[in-house]
């Protein structure tokens, strides 16, 4: 016999308590693990294509380390020292920008603003304001990074912890599923699976769109001659699992350092333009279909609050986790949803007295 709802709800909330509790009190310590947990479950499909293809699972995660291996000597060797000295340049030049903007403003409306105005200032201020505070994120972030756990430790450990997740996955999974109460496993595995299809949709296909979209960002706008083409394409790759918001923010951040540098180019300002319509294109109709898919059970809506909400809470930590944390709280609010329609509280009495009477007289109709 099934415990009681009153019972299951008491337990699980004890559950969810005590996870909420751990997030908070070793939040630092669990940034390694939840990275190689990510990165595990990201690779596991590479893994299973490879089984398939007739290698054993130690094979597969090691052909998987080392390509992972490669391809990080070269994003160090290569494309991290630009993307750091890009980053820099940017900040360093935001107050010439500003200053170069207002300028053009009162070149061709001397009416609108003048030296002393207010939107000259607040232009001023706001570059001053971004050069400070630019330099000061990335002071306070590295030595948020050092403090929490030292950065080389850290990045020894995810690489070890990825390593062995993915190598274990099948049996982690298969020794969970031992543990689920009988009599509620195969409900506890159909939401399990809802789940995994909406993060796989989402951080997978998502993963896959931001890079290939980063990528193409970064590489054509370079080729365009952008100054600061790397950084404006990481940008507009990193926000792209936000649909349309990548976009934006690097169409905009393109167009506006395009119009300081080729300003009378107008051939480069529509290349510039023209490629973030490119990817737009591409993405929409290609990229997202086939990697995402149509739906993912995830509204753009729900996912920045549930980024909002868990950020402010539990810092990076919480930032790691909402995502996997609101795609379940979503299946489980369909399922729940589902389960109060079918329900007495939802049909009522009445409903419930319409079908008894409907089934009375089809059993009078019926001879039989």
């Amino acid at each position: 016999m099934g415990l009681p709802v009153r019972d299951q709800l008491k337990y699980w909330g004890i559950v969810a308590v005590i996870f909420f509790v751990l997030l908070w009190t070793l939040g630092d310590v669990l940034v390694p693990f939840l990275l190689g947990g990510a990165i595990a479950y990201f690779l596991d499909p590479v893994a299973d294509r490879l089984e398939r293809l007739g290698a054993s699972r130690v094979l597969a995660t090691v052909i998987i380390t080392l390509v992972a291996v490669l391809l990080f000597v070269l994003m160090a060797l290569l494309v991290v020292p630009t993307l750091v000295n890009q980053s820099v340049q940017l900040f360093n030049t935001a107050p010439e920008l500003a200053k170069n903007f207002g300028t053009f403003l009162t070149e061709r409306f001397p009416s609108l603003l003048d030296t002393d105005s207010t939107l000259r200032q607040s232009l001023d201020s706001i570059a001053t304001t971004v050069q400070e505070r630019g330099g000061e994120l990335v002071t306070t972030a590295l030595s948020s990074a050092a403090s929490l756990l030292n950065l080389a430790i850290l990045f020894v450990i995810v690489p070890v912890v990825s390593v062995y997740l993915l190598l274990d996955w099948d049996n982690m999974v298969a020794r969970v599923d031992e543990l689920l109460p009988r009599d509620h496993a195969p409900t506890i595995r159909r939401l399990a699976g809802q789940i995994d299809n909406t993060l796989a949709s989402f951080i997978r296909g998502m993963g896959t769109v931001c890079l290939i979209l980063g990528t193409y960002y970064a590489i054509a706008l370079m080729l365009v001659g952008l100054q600061f083409g790397l950084v404006v394409g990481f940008v507009a790759g990193l926000v792209t699992f936000i649909p349309y918001l990548g976009a934006l923010i690097g169409g905009a951040l393109a167009i506006g350092l395009g119009l300081f540098q080729f300003w009378g180019d107008w051939v480069s300002l529509g290349l510039v333009a023209g490629i973030f319509v490119v990817g737009q294109v591409v993405e929409g109709n290609f990229l997202t279909p086939k990697l995402v898919g149509n739906s993912v059970g995830l509204h753009p809506v729900w996912l920045i609050l549930a980024l909002s909400v868990f950020g402010t809470l539990f810092g990076f930590v919480g930032m790691l986790v909402a995502v996997p944390v609101a795609a379940a709280l979503g299946v489980v609010t369909r399922f729940a949803v589902t389960q109060y329609q079918q329900g007495m509280l939802y049909r009522g009495l009445s409903d419930h007295h319409k079908t008894t009477e409907g089934d009375v007289v089809a059993d009078q109709r019926d001879p039989d």
